[in-house]
């Protein structure tokens, strides 16, 4: 191996040692503090940390200048997203909610303040909704958005009122912050939200948060369909299918809470 070779290989190693450092963190890191944590100069450092910013495996906060992980990590292919342990955990789930409801079972995280859905199961009865894997819709006026944000901490929920305009989609959508606040800490409250067809006419969801063993929310669960189909005791009894799901997903990942 010739010394540009070594040398390539020592950035990838450097690089690798950012992205932990990174996922290790609680919360987003400055470059001085990454400098620290793994003894690196600052001028080798910003080289490295630049480079996986451009390429979506880190991202950087606008205002502070502040480095975090990038969704890119879970994006980068079909094999990894199979992998993935909420995934893995939730599809047999979320197969036997499709056929006891008769709707779509939807698993989505938070991605830079959108939903992203990373798991879709239909029934023979499902109507059909344009949720494929990959897609991103806002979360100020989906049942998996409020639950996904309704578990972020403070500094998290405060960078998404920074960067996120709550646009209106239908006559239900929440548009008014103070307003999606109060909705935010009645789905903590209750432990569900419901989508009142804030994104969709006609569409009606519940979505229930999942919990790690850490007691983070990571993802969410729901069950949608039209409203004609989600309303009454019809309505309650999918609604406490999907919280019995969501809570057997998140025992299966550690959660030892109620």
């Amino acid at each position: 191996m010739g010394n540009g070779d070594s040398k390539n290989v020592k950035s990838i190693i450097k690089a690798a040692a950012i992205i932990d450092a990174l996922a290790d963190s609680d919360e987003p890191l400055a470059l001085s503090a990454i400098s620290r944590e793994l003894g690196m100069a600052k001028s080798t450092l910003h080289g490295l940390i630049s480079t996986l910013v451009d390429v979506g495996y880190v991202a950087q906060d606008v205002e502070t200048g502040y480095y975090f992980l990038g969704f890119k990590l879970f994006e980068i292919g079909s094999t990894v997203s199979r992998k993935w342990n909420e995934r893995k955990i939730a599809y047999p789930f979320m197969q036997k909610l499709a056929e006891k409801t008769g709707e779509t079972i939807h698993l989505a995280v938070l991605d830079d303040g959108e939903v992203l859905y990373i798991l879709k199961q239909e029934s023979s009865d499902s109507i059909r909704i344009v949720t494929d894997m990959g897609i991103k819709l806002p979360a100020h006026c989906t049942g998996l958005g409020k639950v996904l944000l309704s578990g972020l901490q403070p500094y998290d929920f405060k960078k998404f009122i920074r960067r996120r305009s709550l646009d209106k989609y239908t006559d239900t959508t929440i548009t008014n912050m103070e307003r999606l606040k109060e909705e935010l800490d009645r789905i903590r409250a209750q432990g569900y939200a419901i989508d009142e067809q804030e994104y969709v006419e006609g569409l009606r969801c519940v979505a229930v948060p999942i919990h790690n063993h850490r007691g983070d929310v990571t993802c969410a669960l729901s069950v949608a369909g039209p409203v004609a189909r989600m309303r009454g005791q019809v309505f309650e009894k999918k609604k406490q299918d999907v919280l019995e799901a969501a809570h057997e997903i998140s025992r299966q990942m550690g959660y030892q809470g109620g």
